[in-house]
């Protein structure tokens, strides 16, 4: 891997009203540019509102094009969670990756520029194999969080060192905020002791 420090992610502000009309997909921002020249695969995915590059990434993908984006200063996992697109739809799990370096250099600055921040993105069909390398050797932050995507949506992450529930009882049934989850009509509370 390559020592250089990866560019910072765009506003998609800057842009001229000609280049806008002229693009019919997503772009690759500058930290995708980067992953690809790097030999790192990656989808490109539009970037949010606020203008977070996001970078689609597949679960055999996920742990060297983490430790490239830590390695090059992304060096904590603000954020690790998951959602369901809807019934039918895919699984996804997001990691929101965020360069330190950047913050500190803001801190006691009024007018400074945005964090330098990307979000990865694996998408996973429902009805597929729901396995996510787990992060957790990288980013200890991500132990519970981790743990709570696998309590709320079934994704497993390999390779975790406390692969159990967190929110819901270790009997409990289904993945409750998954859109087509059914809620049981009853649950039987065992005695604690």
């Amino acid at each position: 891997m390559s020592a250089e420090k990866a560019p910072k992610s765009n506003d998609s502000k800057n842009k001229e009203p000609e280049e806008a009309l002229v693009e019919a997909g997503p772009q690759p921002g500058p930290i995708s540019q980067w992953l690809t020249n790097q030999g790192l695969e990656h989808n490109i995915l539009e970037n949010d509102h606020l203008g977070v590059e996001i970078i689609g990434v597949d679960p055999i993908n996920l742990i060297k094009l983490a430790k490239a984006l830590k390695n090059c200063g992304f060096n904590y996992l603000q954020c690790q969670g998951g959602y369901d697109e809807g019934p039918g739809q895919r699984l996804v799990c997001f990691y929101q990756l965020v360069a330190m370096e950047g913050v500190a250099k803001m801190e006691g600055k009024k007018n400074s520029s945005t964090i330098e921040e990307v979000r990865l993105k694996v998408f996973l069909s429902r009805e597929g194999d729901l396995r996510v390398p787990s992060l957790y050797g990288l980013f200890r932050g991500s132990d519970w969080q981790e743990r709570e995507t696998y309590d709320m949506y079934g994704i497993n992450f390999h390779g975790h060192p406390h692969p159990k529930r967190l929110l819901m009882p270790e009997d409990w049934k289904g993945w409750p905020l998954r859109k087509d989850y059914v809620q049981p009509d009853f649950y039987e509370m065992q005695d604690a002791y």
